[in-house]
């Protein structure tokens, strides 16, 4: 394993009602960024299918080949006009909807008798990368019980592992228009470069907080 810092970032696909997913379009776009603070930096990305075999079997097939330091991951909230980057998984799954493979969880509870899961105090320091470029952004305290708080659940658990990632982030953004264009639409809030560049943002400081995370000791 090479010497480099590695993000991973991750997106999902459709899943029932919604057929057209904007973070895979955001997560390609990311990817393709050339930026000075990023030529040291080994971007990996990944869209994960919407159910939860394919982020248990993917998730830790991801980990171990690549040793990702940080995780920044983006999901849909098509009922939501704002950016809102996520603070903790909670500690449930709905019994009600399926996955993109028609599959229900059998109980509503992810792992054990915890409440929540916290991603630690850097959510406010991305909250505040995002708001910089002026697109509406907050912090929001639930994830949904679908994928996207499942994907979050499991992403902390990793951060907490020996050699797991040392920080992960979760960010779910609004509907925007399919393919790319310049202009915002006004039927939706926001517009697809101005979410690539709210993204851009918030890469940019996780690159930042994970370089600080892992920065060894000097030698004397």
């Amino acid at each position: 394993m090479n010497d480099r810092l590695r993000m991973l970032i991750t997106g999902f696909g459709p899943f029932p009602g919604a057929p057209f997913n904007p973070t895979e379009p955001l997560v390609t776009r990311l990817l393709r960024l050339r930026r000075p603070s990023l030529s040291d930096i080994e971007l990996i990305g990944h869209i994960f299918r919407v159910t939860y075999k394919d982020v248990d079997r993917e998730l830790p097939k991801l980990l171990a080949s690549h040793r990702p330091h940080a995780l920044l991951m983006f999901g849909l909230a098509s009922r939501t006009a704002h950016v809102r980057v996520e603070t903790r998984a909670r500690n449930a799954v709905t019994t009600l909807w399926p996955d993109a493979g028609r599959s229900k969880p059998r109980r509503g509870s992810i792992a054990g008798d915890d409440d929540a899961m916290m991603f630690g105090p850097h959510t406010d320091k991305l909250l505040r990368a995002a708001l910089a470029t002026g697109i509406d952004a907050r912090i929001s305290r639930d994830a949904g019980s679908y994928l996207c708080n499942y994907l979050s659940w499991r992403a902390i658990e990793a951060t907490q592992r020996e050699n797991g990632p040392c920080l992960a982030a979760f960010v779910h953004i609004p509907l925007f228009p399919r393919g790319v264009s310049q202009q915002k639409v006004p039927t939706f809030a926001v517009g697809f470069e101005e979410m690539v560049d709210a993204g851009e943002a918030m890469l940019l400081e996780m690159v930042r907080l994970t370089r600080q995370a892992v920065r060894r000791p000097t030698a004397s």
